[in-house]
This record gives structure tokens, C-alpha cells and sequence, in this order.
């Protein structure tokens, strides 16, 4: 007995110097590494990396940059069901335990000491947290401890919900998917409140590793991992036996999938990208930025449908080129054929897809999913051989005469049937804008990004030809004329320093009036009447007048071609310009970021441009300490409102009549064609919109002898607004005080005779009505033509 208690004694002794060694091990060990490390208080800020997100004015998704795909979550939003699967797969005590699971930690310590190295690890959910914010993944003792030691303290400072929610949003699960919600949406197109039972418990399998359990690339090892941890959950008490059988017994669903892009704008993405790239670098696409831009949905897939329309509407009058290639098929399989085209990308709807089988009034295609669709003759008869842009071979009579077997071809849906159709070579671009505030509805900046991604919207300077006039002659007016001064549409020779020898400009027409009223000559768009106008103005009083819409005064040429829009601009320097004529006078800038939201949801930026504010004084205030941007007045309102009536004049009976289609009397618009067409335009507004539409190739060549701005842009312009303005009241500028209707004579320009039969309408400012005519042919202010010109 004595032998016993001596043995007992010994061994009480050295379990009591172990346990002292042990608690000074320990001890000396957090003395060590407490100091190193980090305030687990800054959890409390922590910023997941997560992309920024580009959205319409109305919430539609736009584009996401950024590698990472993460949608934070709070812990609210988080299934019961998907917490209880992540314990049963990673940590079922952990609603219990103070961040260590001592269990846990002794099977992983008992491994290390039968085995010489660590294999479980033991780790709970909160260490999980300590090791992924602040710790290196090397497998070590020090870390292992320093884990330890966090994890401790982040319990002390966090609660369990917010312990749970850091690990949910945080962890990767494959596919460039971080965090439970992206791994919902990569996997299963969904959010994670919207999944199954079966469906939660697979994402709970990916965190212990996220390829090898991974649903779509290994199916076999995600399901037994998924029905172990649903297995789990039946032991835990989580699920009851029929919720774990028919979970047991759901298929793999999983498939990849890609955000969802929910409005084609991929131009002002870009825009967006750039912009803030250069204010915040790389930490662009992982801060989170929700950027809300100032597009319309409605108006900016109106916007895609009319610029891609229009140009595959050229192709078509031009003719057809050929196929883009030529195989050999006749001894290919189905899913050789599909191999072919794999390589092929759509481009703005046109699909690649192959003839398999001409037939005398219809052809048969294979498209690149596989399925076999027939052309008809509808969408085949238009396919005449294109020659040149100004000849082309004569039309189809049978189907061969347009495609042949073998046949790398492209094909678009038109709602009714399939259509042979091509990519083309001419581009366009349109833009349409709020002309009270700068903001824009909608943007394209060519055919498809994704085959030519230089935006032509911004970048291209092209010359506006006639579409620069109403600038010319709203300076004009208010420099004396009116809308009934009588200007000499006639030949002329002239003689400048800026241009090379002798000039002879004449009417795109070749045709001349002679004396002509200003009205006319401008909804007529008559070239003469436009040079002498500014001949008789002076080119300097011309161009500083031009500088007051935006136009960069060192690209407006210093000589009479002025007058007929030979200068340099890109389409959104023109449109800015002409919001100044719709919106009443005013100098407005272009902006497409309305506010900027942080990672919080927290606004970050506001835009504040300049926005016409007719009735209110520049210091009344929005909010306090915010004032109010006021537009600067640039135009006067009078001579603002007979400019928009002669424009009016340019859709009712000038070169837009097109755009009577629209039915619609509040518009006024100008088309454009510079020499040999080159570039076509037609820009139009009524008092709440204005929109600009160009065609034309990058490099300037001619598109053609009938492609104007009225046969070539317009038709454009008219598909957008007809969609644009739908439903929406007429918004004519305002009538200001200070303007008078007066009967005249057409022929003179002056005040009519009460008898007489000709007169017409005319508005002038109330000081300029012109004197009564005498029925001779003398011209406005009691000049002939020729001493004023």
C-alpha cells in the first residue's frame, strides 16, 4: 500500500510540473505571439473585393469588370438551412464552443502525435475566418497557434451571426466565385434563398475544396460529398427523414452560369470603366463601386435595334459580298459541321451558321448550336452582287444564285423568318440625350463591340457637313436677320486664303433658286445661301459663335467652308450642341454617371452638372450647403424659337420628311452630307429629347451616290424616336414673349398687303417685323439682293 501511495504521489508530482510546464508553455507563448498579432477589431470595416457593377438609371445590369465574382450577403439573408448544412460540413458545435472545438483540436493534436504531421487541423468556422483575413495558408505550428490565438479574441469582439456571415461571404467556392450568393448565381442561376435543400448542402461541400467536390467539373465526388454532409445534418437533427431522402434523391442541377447581362450597352461601360479607372486604378475592380449611369433601358435597346437595322438595311441596298468562307462538307458529320463554327462569334445579332442544302427558292443552314433551319425566299431575294457602292449585279431569280453548300454565312432572325444578311463595312453610331440636363439616354458607338470596340461616339472626328447650318444661321439672326431675309442662292466663285485656289461651291443638287428667304434656305439646306450668310457675318463672328455649344474652336477652319460643316467634331461634341437649340438656349455638358454607390450601399457621388433652370434664381438650394448647377443662358430664347421653327420645317416639307412617319408636330431636326458622301447625319429634338444619328465608313469613303443624311441616318433616327417618344406627350419649345406672326410675301420677304393671295406666315422678333411691300421684288430691311450680297 505504501508502494502505491508513493507511485501515486509521483506521478500527482509530475502531472502537476506538467501542467505547469504546460500553462508557462503556454504562457511564454502568447507573451510571443500576442504582439504579432493583428486588431481582429478591423473586421468590423472589413471590404470584401467585390467587382464593380455598371447599371441603367432603371436598375437594369449593364456590365460587371472585376475577376473576382462576389455578392455580399448579411447574415439575415442566409438560409436556416444552408447555416445548419456549413456546421454538419465544417463546424457542428460552433454555436457552442468559444472559437475552438476542443474535440476537434485533440483528434487534430492525437493525428500529429501518431502520425509526425498535422492532417485535420481541427480547425472551427471562426478559425477558418482568422486564417482567411489575416494568416497564410503554410501548414506550420506558429500559424497554427496564432490561429488559435484569433480566433479567441475574434469571439470576444464579434458575435457568432457575425462571425458566420465574415466566413460566408468570404470563403472561395470555385469557378472565380467567392462568397455563397456568387457561388448560388455561378452555380444554379439563382440566389441563395431560392435553392433546394440539395442545392445548399452542394455548396456547403465546396469550401474543404472547392475543384475536387465541385458539381460541374466532378459531379460523382460533389454528390457523395453532398449526400455525407446531408447524412449530417439527418444525425444532427437538422433535416428529418423525408427532407433527407427526397434531398438524397435530387439530380445534379448545377451548370455553369455567367452574370446575366440584362441591357446590351457595352460602349458606356467602357466609358465608365475608363473614367473611374483613372481616378482609382486597380482597385477599380474589387472596391465594389455600384455605378448607376443616366441610360434609359427602354430607349437604349431601341437605340441598338435602330443603329443595327440601319446598317444591315445599307448592306442591303448595296448588295451581298459572298460568304465570309468556303468548306468542303460534303462528307462531314452533324457534329463536325458544329465544330466549324465554334470559332465563329454573333456580332450584333447576326449568327455564323453553314448551307448544307440549296434548293431552287429556299437554302438550308446549320446554326452554331446545331439546329438546321431553312432561308426562304424572303430572306434570300435581296442578295444582289455587290460591285462597287454605286453599282451592284442584278437581283436573284433562284436560290443558288445567292449562297452556295458550303457556305460560311451569316443569318439574322428578322421575328418572322430567318435572313441571309452580312457584317458591315459601313458603321454608325447614335446618340441620344435630355437636352435640360446633359444626361444620356443612350449610346452606341458602332455595329458591335465585340467586333470593333472603338467608339465612335466619342472618338470619331467626322465633318457634320449641313448639319453645322443651324449654328451659322441662329448666329445670323441674331445679327440682324430674319427668317424672311432674302439671301441669293447663285453661283460663286471665291477666292480665300484658306482655301486652295478658286472655290465654286454649289447645292448638293446642282440646281440654284436665286433669291431665297432664309427659312428656306435652310430647310432646303441650299450650300450658297449658307456661304453668304457667313460671308456677310464675318468667319471670326461665326466662330466664336460655334464655341458657345461646345465646339472646339481650333477644329472649326478659319475660311467660308465653315458654313457648309467642314469642320472636325465627333457625335457627341455635335449633339451637345444642339441640346443648346432644344432646351431653350442654354450650355449644358454631356454626363452618363448619375451617382456612385460605395460596397454599403452608401452614395459616394452625385452628378451635379449644369441643368437648365429657366424659374429658378442661381441660389436656391436643393439641399442645404448643395446649390443648384444652373445652365448658362448661350443663345437668345427669341432667336432660339425661330430657329426651331425653321427646323420644324426641315421634317414637315425639307430634306427630313421622312420623319413625318412619326406623326408627331413638336420635332425639328437637320440632316447632313459631306462631299461624295462620306459621312451621313440626321440630328432632331423636341424640348425633352435630342438625338443624333451618323453613318459612314472609319476610313471616309464614299458609301454610295443616294446615301444622304435623309436616306442613310434618318431612317435611324426615326426607328429610335418612334420607340423613344412612344406614349409620350408633344413638347415643343415654348413661344417666348417678345415674338409676332406676320403675314409676308413669299416672293419678297416684306409685309404683305392685306389683298394679297400669296401671303404666308412668318415669326419674327416683335422689333424686326419687316416694312409693307409696294409687290415689287425688292428684299427685307428695303435692300435689293444684290447690295446686301
Amino acid at each position: 500500500m505504501r508502494v502505491l501511495k508513493s507511485i501515486f504521489r509521483f506521478v500527482l508530482i509530475l502531472s502537476l510540473i506538467g501542467l505547469l510546464v504546460g500553462v508557462g508553455a503556454t504562457v511564454g507563448l502568447y507573451q510571443y505571439f500576442a504582439p504579432q498579432l493583428p486588431d481582429v477589431e478591423t473586421l468590423r470595416d472589413i471590404k470584401f473585393q467585390t467587382p464593380l457593377t455598371v447599371l441603367s438609371a432603371d436598375g437594369k445590369l449593364i456590365a460587371e469588370f472585376g475577376e473576382k465574382k462576389r455578392t455580399p450577403i448579411i447574415y439575415n439573408q442566409i438560409p436556416e438551412q444552408f447555416v445548419q448544412a456549413l456546421q454538419a460540413a465544417e463546424d457542428s458545435r460552433f454555436f457552442e464552443h468559444f472559437g475552438i472545438d476542443l474535440i476537434g483540436l485533440s483528434r487534430a493534436v492525437f493525428q500529429l502525435v501518431s502520425t509526425g504531421r498535422i492532417q485535420s487541423g481541427g480547425s472551427t468556422i471562426t478559425m477558418q475566418v482568422a486564417k482567411n483575413f489575416f494568416l497564410s495558408r503554410e501548414r506550420t505550428f506558429e500559424r497554427k497557434f496564432s490561429e488559435i490565438l484569433l480566433a479567441i479574441q475574434i469571439e470576444q469582439s464579434l458575435s457568432k451571426e457575425e462571425i458566420f456571415e465574415l466566413y460566408a461571404n468570404k470563403i472561395y467556392l470555385g469557378h472565380r466565385s467567392y462568397g455563397i450568393q456568387a457561388a448560388a448565381n455561378v452555380y444554379y442561376g439563382k440566389n441563395i434563398d431560392e435553392l433546394s435543400l440539395a442545392q445548399l448542402a452542394m455548396i456547403a461541400g465546396l469550401p474543404k475544396a472547392p475543384s475536387t467536390f465541385n458539381p460541374i467539373t466532378n459531379p460523382e465526388r460533389a454528390t457523395e460529398r453532398r449526400d455525407w454532409i446531408l447524412g449530417r445534418m439527418h444525425s444532427l437533427s437538422f433535416i428529418n427523414e423525408q427532407e433527407l431522402q427526397t434531398a438524397l434523391m435530387a439530380p445534379v442541377t448545377a451548370s455553369y452560369h455567367t452574370t446575366e447581362i440584362e441591357l446590351y450597352a457595352p460602349y458606356i461601360a467602357e466609358m465608365v470603366r475608363s473614367e473611374l479607372y483613372a481616378q482609382h486604378g486597380e482597385d477599380l475592380y474589387t472596391d465594389g463601386f455600384t455605378v448607376y449611369t443616366t441610360l434609359d433601358s427602354k430607349m437604349q435597346s431601341a437605340a441598338n435595334n435602330a443603329v443595327r437595322d440601319g446598317l444591315i438595311n445599307y448592306v442591303k441596298r448595296h448588295g451581298y459580298r459572298g460568304p465570309e468562307k468556303q468548306h468542303t462538307i460534303q462528307d462531314l458529320s452533324h457534329d463536325a459541321i458544329t465544330a466549324l463554327l465554334q470559332n465563329e462569334s454573333t456580332f450584333a445579332k447576326l449568327e455564323p451558321a453553314i448551307i448544307l442544302e440549296v434548293n431552287k427558292d429556299s437554302a438550308t443552314a446549320q446554326r452554331k448550336n446545331g439546329e438546321i433551319i431553312t432561308l426562304p425566299w424572303e430572306g434570300l431575294s435581296w442578295a444582289k452582287p455587290f460591285k462597287t457602292v454605286n453599282y451592284s449585279g442584278p437581283m436573284p431569280k433562284k436560290a443558288d444564285d445567292a449562297v452556295q453548300t458550303g457556305d460560311l454565312v451569316r443569318i439574322f432572325n428578322t421575328g418572322e423568318y430567318w435572313e441571309l444578311s452580312q457584317i458591315p463595312r459601313v458603321q454608325g453610331t447614335l446618340i441620344s440625350m435630355t437636352p435640360q440636363t446633359g444626361a444620356i439616354r443612350s449610346l452606341v458607338g458602332g455595329f458591335s463591340f465585340t467586333y470593333n470596340k472603338f467608339n465612335r461616339a466619342i472618338q470619331a472626328h467626322r465633318q457634320p457637313g449641313s448639319n453645322l447650318k443651324p449654328f451659322i444661321y441662329a448666329a445670323a439672326m441674331e445679327n440682324g436677320f430674319t427668317p424672311a431675309s432674302i439671301i441669293n442662292d447663285a453661283p460663286i466663285v471665291l477666292q480665300d486664303k484658306g482655301l486652295d485656289g478658286n472655290w465654286r461651291p454649289e447645292n448638293s443638287s446642282n440646281e440654284f433658286s436665286g433669291p431665297t428667304r432664309l427659312r428656306v434656305g435652310l430647310y432646303k439646306s441650299r450650300n450658297l445661301v449658307s456661304i453668304r450668310l457667313l460671308r456677310s457675318l464675318g468667319i471670326d463672328k461665326g466662330i466664336e459663335y460655334l464655341s458657345r455649344f461646345g465646339f472646339d474652336p481650333e477644329k472649326l477652319p478659319a475660311n467660308l467652308s465653315l458654313a457648309l460643316g467642314s469642320a472636325d467634331v465627333t457625335p457627341m461634341e455635335l449633339i451637345t450642341g444642339y441640346a443648346g437649340l432644344a432646351n431653350g438656349g442654354y450650355k449644358i455638358s454631356p454626363y452618363f454617371i448619375e451617382r456612385i454607390n460605395n460596397q454599403s450601399g452608401e452614395t459616394i457621388f452625385t452628378s451635379n452638372t449644369a441643368k437648365v433652370c429657366s424659374d429658378c434664381s442661381a441660389n436656391s438650394e436643393e439641399e442645404p450647403g448643395l446649390k443648384t448647377n444652373i445652365a448658362p443662358r448661350i443663345m437668345d430664347e427669341r432667336t432660339n424659337f425661330l430657329l426651331y421653327s425653321i427646323m420644324q420645317d426641315v421634317i414637315r416639307r425639307g430634306t427630313g420628311t421622312r420623319a413625318n412617319v412619326l406623326n408627331r408636330s413638336d420635332l425639328a431636326g437637320k440632316t447632313g452630307t459631306t462631299n461624295e458622301q462620306k459621312d451621313a447625319w440626321f440630328t432632331g429634338f423636341n424640348n425633352k429629347l435630342v438625338t443624333t444619328t451618323w453613318v459612314g465608313y472609319d476610313q471616309p469613303l464614299p458609301m454610295g451616290r443616294s446615301e444622304y443624311g435623309g436616306s442613310a441616318a434618318l431612317p435611324i433616327w426615326i426607328d429610335f424616336m418612334k420607340v423613344a417618344l412612344a406614349d409620350t406627350p408633344e413638347s415643343p419649345l415654348p413661344q417666348p414673349a417678345g415674338i409676332v406672326q406676320v403675314r409676308i410675301d413669299p416672293n419678297t420677304g416684306l409685309r404683305a398687303s392685306p389683298q394679297q393671295s400669296n401671303a404666308i406666315f412668318e415669326y419674327f422678333k416683335a422689333e424686326e417685323i419687316p416694312r409693307q411691300g409696294m409687290g415689287g421684288n425688292s428684299s427685307n430691311h428695303g435692300q435689293s439682293t444684290e447690295e446686301i450680297f
